[in-house]
């Protein structure tokens, strides 16, 4: 072996030991993230944070695009049905009948069923479930399905969808907040 190929072979070797590691990193990365225990004490003891937090809110979920203004927020933690539901929600002072009223609600449901966006419309979540008059579209790379937001969860568009086998991602943002949704769900990172 000459040594332009003695060269070329160790070159190679990097590569071939990165691209080993692949599948070791992707089994280290957790499937859902979980809540700390103190997100769970605070989401049972419905402490609220003030002022809210930031792009980490909730544990292995960084949120890129936050909109300004929010007052507050508070972390929400359920289990129920085999499925677990991790979130934040961010809020301002205005009452909820106030039009200018801003809130943003970032949740990630552990569902091991989860597999097609379909399924949302069956979803077994406590609130924000897609019973209404559903459109699915593209937001960046994302499959991402839509409707307008209800009763209970407020005026606004909600929007979800499946993230990886078992992971969901849900996005409520309220009325204000509607034009920098696709900004907002673009900027999510698991």
């Amino acid at each position: 072996m000459n040594k332009i190929q003695r060269l070329a072979a160790l070159s190679v070797l990097p590569v071939a030991a990165a691209l080993v590691a692949l599948p070791a990193q992707a089994a280290e990365r957790p499937t859902c993230p979980t809540p700390t225990k103190a997100d769970v004490k605070q989401s049972s003891d419905s402490k609220v944070d003030q002022p809210p937090r930031g792009a980490t809110a909730i544990r292995g979920v960084r949120v890129n695009h936050i909109p300004k203004g929010f007052t507050y927020g508070g972390v929400l933690v359920s289990k129920h049905g085999g499925i677990s539901e991790y979130s934040y929600q961010w809020g301002d002072d205005r009452p909820n009948a106030d039009p200018k009223q801003r809130s943003l609600w970032i949740r990630v449901v552990c569902w091991p069923k989860a597999s097609k966006l379909a399924q949302l419309k069956n979803g077994p979540f406590d609130m924000g479930t897609f019973s209404g008059d559903t459109k699915t579209m593209k937001i960046g790379s994302r499959q991402v399905l839509t409707q307008e937001g209800d009763g209970a969860l407020g005026d606004g568009r909600y929007a979800g969808w499946v993230e990886r086998k078992g992971v969901v991602v849900t996005v409520m943002a309220s009325t204000p907040l509607v034009p920098e949704l696709a900004q907002i769900i673009e900027g999510i990172k698991l």
